[in-house]
């Protein structure tokens, strides 16, 4: 359903009654597109403290070149060498001159360090960079996003930086992101990156996992589109679009694991746990059956599957698994107890897993969290409801399916192996559980 409020305040009449009555005045994202693969404008590279990292040759890589004297259309704030209260105010006075005329749809990226443990006034330090970095996101305005982006090898957060200082991160924002030691060189196709890659995308017939597919086919994956029988003439309309091969099977099925890996005799890639229901209704009112079904497909069936196809290897070395969690399973929501502990259990799935994944299989874990993104779904939610989802973030509007894609098509490169063990939201930044 298209928001129209969000289309009035692009009107001249719009913006004047908005900014009278005090509404939120959301901009109009810049998204990737074919004809628009970057921003538009330059990179403004600024630090503060000592910093030992070399970002340049990275930086020459992101696909922006340096601002000039010309509008920015990203900042980049290497504050990795802060260590003390005094380095705090050379980031302010970093940036403080050069934020407002950051153009609309912008980027903002903070580079931190890990907190040191043997040395408390750089962990206090760099702890603050994320209260600073969460708070400028919910102030910077017009469509602009602001991340902070953990690391100590700044050739390990090239695909990240290339993500987030790109347009395919428009709904990303007031997110950390720790990046660990490199596992992966860049592909030689930056543009397809996922090229001689198999992905499996659960519940691909429509919605997210259909545009899940979309993208990852477009990055040069060969997309396997797995949905339940029910939905197999859809899954197979997608499949023939994107050039991939349907799966109908039940996820929860307790043959699920094995038929995928009879489908796949040569292996797997990515894969992509995006199947999910609701069952919504307060915990009082819910029989054991609502639970049940909700937390068999959100969760039981990620977890069978993940352990098999990793212990019979039908996953591969440098292979890459991308979970859906989702805000409720951070911040919790009413009338959905059940749905929220699933989400919050696939957060609990990827830090569990994830060093181990890494060390004994050489696949990284993690996952993406939507919060209002617009679909079918949303689309049925009542109106009051539909509309306070859609401004309670920093953003002041929906997401779309293509957001939740691209995160995922971040997390499944094979430059992406130094990014383990992370949920990233992608909610605009919302105000519940941000």
């Amino acid at each position: 359903m298209a928001d129209r409020y969000l289309r009035f305040t692009g009107t001249a009449p719009g913006r004047f009654l908005t900014r009278r009555l005090g509404l939120p005045q959301p901009a109009a994202l810049t998204r990737w597109s074919p004809g628009r693969p970057a921003l538009d404008g330059g990179l403004l590279h600024l630090t503060a403290g000592r910093s030992g990292l070399d970002l340049a040759p990275v930086l020459a890589r992101t696909g922006i070149g340096p601002a000039g004297s010309g509008r920015a259309a990203a900042v980049v704030l290497d504050a990795t060498g802060v260590r003390d209260v005094e380095g705090l105010a050379e980031m302010h006075a970093a940036l403080h001159p050069v934020l407002r005329p950051v153009a609309a749809s912008g980027r903002v990226v903070v580079l931190g360090a890990p907190l040191d443990p043997a040395d408390h006034h750089q962990a206090a330090a760099q702890q603050a960079l994320e209260g600073f970095t969460r708070s400028l996101g919910k102030e910077i305005g017009r469509g602009r996003t602001v991340n902070l982006v953990r690391l100590t090898d700044a050739t390990a957060a090239e695909s990240t930086l290339r993500f987030l200082l790109s347009p395919k991160s428009a709904y990303v924002s007031g997110q950390v992101i720790e990046v660990g030691a490199p596992q992966e060189t860049a592909p030689a196709d930056r543009d397809r990156p996922l090229a001689g890659r198999t992905a499996l995308v659960t519940g691909a017939a429509r919605g997210i996992g259909e545009a899940v597919a979309e993208t990852l086919a477009r990055d040069g994956a060969r997309v396997v589109v797995l949905d339940v029988p029910q939905a197999g003439q859809d899954a197979r309309r997608v499949a023939e679009r994107l050039g991939g091969t349907a799966l109908l099977l039940d996820m929860t099925s307790a043959d699920a694991a094995a038929r995928i890996a009879e489908t796949l005799p040569g292996g797997l890639d990515l894969l992509i746990h995006n199947a999910g229901i609701t069952r919504d209704r307060r915990l009082v009112n819910m029989p054991a059956e609502r639970w049940i079904s909700v937390l068999e497909v959100n969760l039981a069936s990620v977890l069978r599957t993940t352990d098999a196809l990793l212990k019979d290897g039908t996953l591969k070395r440098g292979g890459r698994i991308v979970a859906t969690a989702s805000i409720a399973g951070i911040a919790g929501n009413a009338g959905q107890t059940n749905y929220a502990a699933s989400k919050a259990g696939v957060v609990g799935l990827v830090r569990s897993l994830a060093p181990r994944a890494l060390e004994e299989h050489g696949v990284t874990v993690n996952a993406v969290a939507p919060g209002f993104i617009e679909t079918k779904m949303t689309a049925a939610v009542p109106l009051f409801i539909r509309e306070a989802g859609r401004r309670m973030n920093s953003l002041a509007q929906g997401g779309l399916p293509a957001d939740v894609a691209e995160t995922t098509a971040w997390l499944a490169q094979p430059a992406s192996g130094a990014v383990n063990g992370q949920v990233v939201r992608v909610c605009g930044q919302s105000l519940l559980g941000a």
